[in-house]
């Protein structure tokens, strides 16, 4: 008797298998029937496998049905469904489904809205008829779900983070916008998550406007509510209303009697959005609260670099370069020389040899600055370098290489090895010595730094093509001695020796190369309207020489930063992504490109 019911088990085990191995492989060839635009023969699959096994591809049955239009019969499937499971929601939300296919959306609405009415207090029973009407694209329900579920549990905070996801995948901006003020000042941490999601869906003035008024109104009510006043701040920074920013966290920084760290990072970042006088007047504040806080020095740091960037980033005159000296000279008498203040050294110096000329003294600066205890390896080999850019500019060419071989001996393997030996080779450039420089610069090609490896190539190129038909390379001599010029900044001087060399060298190859010298001195003058036509030669008269891809990116970056034209800015990155794609540049040119055109990222 055994032995016949272990027979019986094992064919019915046996079959149970072949049975399923039979489903699946229906089930494929089903697919493969939609895949191949044949859904009849893929019905007639999913009929059969329905009619076997009920329940288990009642969704694949349904849904062929829908997209044959059987409208009559996909109900009389879900409505069988319905009345055997009358407890579970996923047959009537589909029964509803299919309503709204058929076009009767208020039959729909009304399964819908009796699956609200009918709600119980519970929150995982909510959550979960939410999820299933999320599941089936239904978001204004899932929506209405958890509202009536704030309802029924009387919780004003129930289903927030869900109720947040769906407003932001909606892009719902002002139900978006009421649920995180209702829900940041319980929370305050979650203020840059929402910032994020704001950024996100925001997509001009208007829904920024729309959040303003928002706060305001609550500021208004409850005007203790710090969190309102630093997401105020937020929002006027995104419309670059800097001023008014500034004038938020100020007053903020009032009422708190704080020590003015909130406006140290908003001044920051104003510094980074160029917003430097708006910056100067934050540091200036925090400076006047004494001596006594610990932001004290940080500010009165910050505050001379900001003026640095704000006369080095514009147009000048000499009073503003020596107001600046002064400033830094007054940091260093109020605090000292030492391993703290060497930076402000460097900076010194990079002043008065770049924009005053004083070579002596910035030379003697550095000089000192690198003999000072204990300064940060880093911070002690930048220097280094920088000292040797000033032997090199005062010609002292052999002072420079050994500051710069001791550098590039210290830091082996690292950035700042490269920076010390492109340094190197661009000396070797600037004094005559292509061959040498050629082997460097051959090595460099390849750095991990990007910037290091593209100006690397850059100029082993200009010097290969400059001296395959003047082996002498005169006329890449002068070109060369320009070039430390620029670097100088002293434009003068260096365009005088570029209009030199046509003159003396007529027919030379460097064309390009000079008209390129000639838009850097323009660029550093700020005179960006005076670079374009230059570039715009380059471009067109030497489409396939050297600096062609880099004239081409330059204009759009002009164009897009510089002269506020985004139209043109977005025509010359289009041409480096279709005339030029093994470009340095395609990479950075795709993405303003996309970014002009109106691309938004995935929310």
């Amino acid at each position: 008797m055994r032995a016949i019911i272990s027979v019986i088990i094992l064919a019915f085990i046996t079959s149970t298998r072949l049975f399923a191995q039979d489903s699946d492989s229906d089930l494929q060839l089903a697919k493969q029937y939609n895949t191949n635009g044949e859904p009849q023969k893929a019905l007639d699959i999913y009929q059969k496998l329905y009619r076997q096994n009920n329940e288990v591809y009642y969704s694949y049955y349904v849904s062929t049905l829908l997209n044959l239009k059987k409208f009559d019969e996909a109900e009389s499937t879900v409505k069988k469904l319905i009345r055997k499971h009358p407890n579970e929601h996923q047959y009537p939300i589909l029964l509803g489904t299919i309503y709204t296919q058929q076009g009767n959306q208020n039959k729909a609405d009304a399964i819908y809205d009796d699956l609200i009415k009918n709600l119980p207090a519970d929150r995982n029973e909510i959550a979960m008829l939410a999820g299933q009407f999320y599941q089936g694209s239904n978001l204004d329900y899932a929506i209405k779900i958890f509202l009536q579920g704030r309802k029924i549990l009387n919780s004003n905070d129930a289903f927030t983070y869900e109720l947040i996801n769906l407003y932001r995948f909606k892009r719902d901006k002002a139900s978006l916008t009421e649920e995180y003020l209702n829900f940041l000042p319980t929370n305050p941490n979650f203020i840059t998550q929402a910032e994020n999601a704001f950024a996100t869906v925001f997509e001009g003035d208007a829904d920024y406007n729309m959040l303003k008024s928002a706060l305001l109104r609550r500021i208004q009510k409850d005007p203790q509510q710090i969190i309102y006043t630093e997401l105020l701040t937020w929002q006027y920074m995104q419309q670059k209303e800097f001023d008014l920013a500034l004038n938020q966290s100020l007053a903020l920084s009032r009422r708190q009697n704080d020590d003015g760290n909130s406006i140290f990072e908003l001044c920051r970042t104003l510094t980074a959005n160029e917003a430097y006088d708006t910056a100067i007047r934050g540091y200036d504040f925090i400076i006047s609260k004494g001596k006594t806080l610990p932001l004290y020095i940080p500010a009165k740091i910050e505050l001379i670099n900001t003026k640095n960037l704000k006369v080095t980033s514009g147009k000048y005159v000499q009073a503003d370069l020596l107001g600046l000296e002064q400033d830094y000279t007054d940091l260093l008498t109020e605090f000292g020389r030492s391993n703290s203040t060497v930076f402000a050294m460097q900076k010194l110096a990079q002043l008065q040899t770049f924009k005053l000329h004083k070579l002596a003294e910035a030379q003697k600066l550095l000089e000192s600055a690198v003999t000072i205890p204990n300064i940060r390896p880093e911070l002690l080999a930048s220097c280094k370098l920088d000292l040797g850019d000033i032997y090199l500019i005062n010609n002292q060419p052999w002072e420079a290489t050994l500051l710069y071989s001791q550098v590039e001996k210290d830091f082996p393997n690292t950035d700042i090895n490269q920076d010390a030996k492109f340094r190197n080779a661009k000396l070797a450039y600037y004094t005559g010595d292509f061959t040498w420089a050629k082997g460097q610069l051959d090595v460099l090609k390849a750095a991990t730094s990007q910037l290091i490896a593209n100006d690397a190539l850059n100029l082993l190129l200009l010097i290969e093509d400059n001296t395959a038909a003047d082996s002498t390379g005169g006329a890449l001599k002068t070109y060369a001695r320009a070039d430390l010029q620029i670097f100088a900044e002293r434009p003068d001087k260096a365009l005088i020796t570029l209009d030199s060399i046509d003159k003396k060298y007529p027919n030379n190859s460097l064309s390009d190369d000079i008209l390129m010298s000639k838009s850097r001195i323009l660029i550093q003058q700020k005179s960006y309207s005076d670079a374009v036509p230059l570039l715009k030669k380059i471009a067109d008269d030497h489409p396939n020489d050297l600096w062609a891809d880099d004239a081409v990116f330059m204009l759009g970056d002009i164009y897009d930063n510089r002269l506020n034209d985004k139209a043109s800015a977005k025509i010359w990155y289009e041409k480096i992504i279709t005339t030029y794609p093994g470009s340095l540049w395609i990479n950075e040119a795709r993405k303003r490109f996309r970014l002009l055109r109106g691309d938004k990222a995935d929310s």
